[in-house]
C-alpha cells in the first residue's frame, strides 16, 4: 500500500510529494528531488499495522 506525504527537500527547500510503500515495513530509500534533482535519502518508519509513523528526508551528505 502506498501512502503519500508532502515533505520539504533538504537541498532546495521546495515542498514535494513522496510516495512510501508501507507494505515494505520500515526502510530507507533514495529518490531524486523532482525540482533540483539532488538525491534525497528517505527514512520511513512503519508500525506493526502497516501505517506510516514518520518520514524523514535527509541530504545524502548528512552521513
Amino acid at each position: 500500500m502506498l501512502e503519500a506525504r508532502q515533505i520539504q527537500c533538504p537541498y532546495c527547500g521546495d515542498t514535494i510529494d513522496a510516495q512510501v510503500d508501507c507494505s515494505a515495513g520500515s526502510h530507507r530509500y533514495i529518490e531524486d528531488c523532482p525540482v533540483c534533482c539532488c538525491p534525497i535519502e528517505y527514512e520511513a518508519e512503519i508500525d506493526a499495522d502497516g501505517r506510516l509513523c514518520s518520514l524523514m528526508a535527509l541530504r545524502d551528505d548528512d552521513g
